[in-house]
């Protein structure tokens, strides 16, 4: 297998940081060394450079023999009107190159000879006939080592992949997850041997899996690090392959981790796949017999243009007639997997629009291809084996297509007019969209809609909100980034990067975060005239609260998310589908904090409590001692109210910060660094110990350290030793920067920082008797209470003033907060050197900074070909949308994995509907009583549903409820007026209606759920 091999650059990880955490540096440093042809760079080309330049591979050369069409703006975000004419690979270069300057870009521009694919890794065709992919994929096959041959093509609303990587491919790692691994409870003497876990977290090991063991006290065979066969794997426990009887007897201990096996693929090249496909790779299970129709489908195409030299016209009969003829007279002629009936409608649809790149097939299959060729170059991911069709007839619009409406009208929409017509085009132009966010997601989203004409007409308008700036880490998958805007508005921006795509898009950028607060921005009137709102964001709050206002205001909301390799869609239509928040994922388990505090049992634990070290000691407590500084009066008053354990700890840690902690010099930074980590990794260690001795007991008789427990050991400090030194270097220049104390050049410097150091008197530590430590798993802070809280605070006050007083004049601390995408300000120097020390104390492995950066530092995996497929499905859905006539069945949420591969498929779910009489309605029903009513009138007109309100509240306010007389009073007011004097409603001018909750009840006296009745008041 021809992987990238020699020495390629050093990986820039500031850049590539969230890609680094899906693939690691092995795959990065293949990619890097590796080599690409494409051939055919109308949009799903342009696609496939896009995602592979941004994933840095070594080269991508263009090749493409034809020229810019008006026709390739409907799909191409390079090209532009003043492109029509050039050559299509030339014209791509310059813009493409911007994405990233360390990917050498190339072009051919005449015909290829398979001699000239020797000189590529992976080579991929979007536009090639049948005859020549079989003589490319032939030498590609045969040549040593094999060349990874890609064969993809979209046409109107279908696709498809053809692998093929050569005889004998090794698959280093089949899905990129984490080895699962399990904290030993007990092993029997037994055959086979039941190995018991601690119920912390369940066992992902599957039957058949290898697994090595480590750590086991008694049965020490066990830790010869040969792999061992997994069976009957059960939650909490699994048997061994292994006859343990006459092995030691497990005492305590152990650590099982599963062993990842390569796994070795033979591809048949192209010619005999043809004839014998095998299994096809599913996405829709709707449509498991859709894959041999358009294996089908796509032969007959490639047989219509060598016979005719064209494409199918889009509307003509005669073409579409030809085109099922081929089919047939192919599929007579199988000799395996013969189809017994042929859909025609469905070859009707592939005929009339099989001349189109429609830009969301594009973008998808760019996702898919260019996963395909990262896979190829480095062996990470399980490749596409071999064929995949895909198509989404449901895109199309209901009613059927007048021919006359498809022909082309000499604009940049042709290709899609092709497929959809020219009415649904006017709506799409005429669209008023809102996409919230515009990072990964938002731009991929503001390519598509500026491709595919979306708010482009007079009518139209797109509104892009994002309230952050742009960052080096972005440019990895941000594609409309470029390093000269790092630090400017990502929204303005883009928008802009949009506008210059197509320059009919009408755009408005804002920076405002779509919150509560910003409801004067995005007002009633704005959410009343929206056709749809799409979400580009990165969190659930966010994508909570848009879905309650698309509730609230009847608006369809396409959603989706990445997360590495996999990505998920979700279509919430007005009445149609359960919105958003219907259904959550559960919260994500965290740690107790007794666990993260005195018992980690992994580097996870170990990097939380760093992180939460460095923003006590270098956020919190200087922002607790400026507070002081700035108001000292009002900062007393405010802890003596308090005056709780959280308040006496606040005062104790900046009086310890102004006291004998204070630092004047550089040397007092370090001084305070070393005895820091004194106390950290020896003296806290020690005091643990002689608590809880290795010997303790539990209340029961258990051995206090069991499982999952690990039994520390104090480290001993030393010069010689890196990490240790480096430790002190990180803290004493952040300390140093707290207190505005300048950084001297000769810290860097090992030998002098050494010197420093030794000059540090390190006091002798005796363990105390009644020290109190938290073991309870439950509790949520580590400050004990105590019954005189408020007499200490009074003197800790006293004290605080006291340290003021020594103060030189105007004193302010610098408070540091943690950024973790700066590789110079030693902030994930100092978290990955407390995390791995205190590892360290534990017998936990150390992890290197990246990976520290990635856990403590919450990053999220991304790639940038998971979501341009994400936005390429979303925007298939967009079509159906804009267009208004589609049943649910026609809409589909997806979930896939491109390191699987897999594709899922599905209807949304629809919403529940309550019934009461003769009348049913969803979450999606929104009541509404006009002409300013009076509380008697509201209750009437509930009465005339068969409901009796007995409690109507505005807010957490009660307006009315029955239960009491004297709310009888209220009866001939207006709502409006009870509102603003009872629940204090502040009624803006662009403010036409407040909602109300009722409470109600039916003649038999059962609850009733209603949905939330708005009242309009002007």
């Amino acid at each position: 297998m021809a992987l990238g091999e020699g020495n390629p650059p050093d990986i820039d990880e500031d850049l590539h940081s969230r890609q680094l955490a899906v693939y690691g540096r092995e795959t990065m440093r293949r990619l890097f060394a590796s080599n690409v042809l494409i051939s055919g760079m109308q949009g799903l080309g342009a696609e496939i450079a896009k995602n592979l330049i941004l994933a840095g591979v070594k080269s991508v050369t263009l090749h493409d023999e034809g020229s810019v069409e008006l026709w390739d703006l409907s799909s191409n975000f390079i090209f532009t009107e003043d492109d029509v004419g050039k050559n299509r690979a030339l014209a791509s270069v310059q813009k493409l190159q911007e994405l990233n300057n360390s990917v050498v870009i190339s072009t051919l521009t005449t015909e290829l000879t398979k001699e000239q694919l020797s000189d590529f890794q992976a080579v991929v065709f979007t536009n090639i006939s049948i005859e020549k992919a079989i003589e490319f994929d032939d030498y590609c096959h045969n040549h040593q080592p094999p060349i990874s041959f890609i064969k993809s093509e979209v046409r109107g609303l279908f696709g498809s992949v053809f692998c093929d990587f050569g005889p004998e491919f090794t698959v280093f790692d089949v899905d990129g997850e984490d080895p699962h691994t399990g904290i030993i409870a007990s092993i029997s003497n037994d055959n086979p041997a039941l190995v018991a876990c601690v119920d912390d977290e369940r066992l992902e090991f599957q039957d058949g899996d290898l697994v090595v063991f480590s750590e086991v006290q008694g049965m020490t065979e066990l830790n010869d690090g040969k792999p061992r066969k997994v069976k009957n794997a059960r939650p909490y426990s699994f048997s061994l392959d292994e006859d343990t009887t006459n092995y030691g007897t497990y005492e305590k201990g152990g650590i099982v981790t599963q062993v990842k096996q390569p796994k070795v693929l033979n591809f048949k090249p192209l010619k005999e796949a043809l004839k014998d496909p095998g299994d096809f790779l599913q996405s829709d299970f709707s449509k498991f017999d859709r894959s041999p129709l358009l294996h089908l489908a796509f032969q007959a195409l490639d047989k219509f243009i060598m016979e005719l030299g064209r494409f199918p016209v889009a509307g003509s009969e005669e073409d579409a007639q030809k085109l099922i003829s081929f089919a047939c007279n192919i599929n007579d002629s199988s000799t395996v997997g013969k189809l017994e009936k042929i859909d025609q409608r469905l070859l009707h649809h592939f005929a009339f629009g099989a001349r189109a790149v429609l830009n969301p097939m594009a973008a998808m299959f760019g996702g898919v291809v260019g996963q395909e060729v990262v896979k190829a170059c480095s062996g990470k991911f399980h490749p596409l084996f071999q064929f995949f069709y895909f198509d989404s007839v449901e895109s199309l619009p209901t009613e059927p297509l007048d021919p006359s409406d498809l022909k082309p009208i000499n604009s940049r929409y042709d290709a899609q007019i092709s497929v959809f017509g020219a009415k649904l085009q006017k709506k799409l132009e005429d669209a008023k969209v809102f996409i919230v966010g515009s990072g990964a997601l938002g731009c991929e989203f503001l390519k598509n809609v500026a491709l595919m004409g979306v708010c482009c007409g007079n009518q139209g308008k797109l509104t892009i909100t994002d309230d952050d700036v742009i960052e080096k880490s972005n440019l990895s998958r941000q594609f409309l980034f470029r390093d000269w805007n790092i630090g400017q508005a990502k929204s303005t921006v883009a928008a802009s990067a949009a506008a210059s795509i197509n320059r009919h898009l009408h755009i408005e950028a804002l920076q405002n975060r779509a919150s509560p607060e910003t409801e004067n921005v995005f007002d009633d009137t704005f959410w009343e005239n929206l056709s749809v709102v799409i979400n580009a964001l990165d969190n659930v709050n966010a994508r909570l609260y848009i879905d309650q206002r698309c509730l609230y205001f009847q608006k369809p909301l396409l959603e989706s998310g990445t997360l590495g390799a996999k990505c998920n869609t979700q279509m919430v239509i007005p009445h149609l589908t359960e919105n958003y928040g219907a259904s959550r994922d559960p919260p994500e388990k965290q740690a107790p904090m007794c666990t993260v505090h005195s018992f980690p049992h992994n580097i996870d634990h170990c990097l939380t409590w760093a992180r939460s070290e460095f923003e006590g000691l270098l956020e919190k407590t200087p922002a607790e001692v400026n507070a002081f500084l700035v108001n000292p009066i009002e900062y007393a008053s405010a802890m003596k109210t308090a005056g709780d354990a959280q308040a006496r700890d606040n005062l104790e840690r900046a009086i310890e910060c102004l006291d004998k902690e204070r630092c004047e010099t550089f040397q007092d930074c370090i001084t305070w660094a070393r005895l820091k980590f004194e106390d950290y990794f020896a003296n806290r260690v020690k005091q643990l110990t002689f608590t809880f001795p290795e010997d303790a007991a539990t209340s029961n008789g258990a051995p206090f350290w069991s499982a999952p427990k690990r039994f520390p050991r104090p480290l001993q400090f030393s010069i010689d030793d890196p990490g240790q030194l480096h430790f002190v270097m990180a803290a004493s220049i952040l300390r140093a920067e707290t207190f505005g104390i300048p950084i001297p050049d000769w810290v860097k410097s090992p030998m002098k920082l050494a010197d420093a150091v030794s000059k540090v008197i390190v006091p002798d530590f005796l363990p105390k008797k009644d020290v109190k430590i938290v073991t309870d798993e439950k509790a949520t802070s580590l400050s004990t209470a105590s019954v005189d809280d408020a007499a200490v605070i009074n003197e800790l006050i006293m004290k605080l003033e006291k340290c003021q007083k020594k103060l030189p004049p105007g004193f302010r601390m610098n408070p540091i907060q943690f950024e973790k995408d700066d590789d110079t300000n030693y902030h994930m120097d100092l978290i990955s050197a407390l995390a791995n020390m205190r590892a360290r104390n534990y017998s936990i492995p150390e992890v290197d900074k990246l990976k520290a950066k990635f856990i403590a530092g919450r990053i999220i995996p991304a790639i940038a070909t998971s979501t341009a497929m994400a936005t390429g499905l979303v925007c298939l859905e967009l079509y159906k949308v804009l267009h208004g006539g589609h049943k649910v069945e026609d809409y589909k949420n997806t979930f896939a994995n491109l390191a699987l591969p897999l594709f899922s498929m599905a209807e949304p779910v629809p919403p529940k509907v309550i019934k009461h009489q003769d009348m049913s309605w969803t979450v999606w029903d929104r009541w509404i009583l006009g002409d300013n009513p009076t509380l008697r009138e509201l209750l009437q007109w509930l009465r005339d549903k068969g409901l009796n309100a007995y409690s109507i509240s505005y807010g957490s306010c009660l307006l009315y409820n029955s239960m009491f007389p004297r709310h009888k009073e209220r009866m001939d007011r207006k709502l409006v007026d009870l509102a603003k004097e009872i629940g204090k409603a502040e009624l803006p001018t662009y403010r036409r209606h407040f909602d109300v909750v009722v409470a109600c009840e039916d003649d038999e006296d059962n609850d009733i759920d209603i949905p939330q009745i708005s009242i309009y008041f002007r």
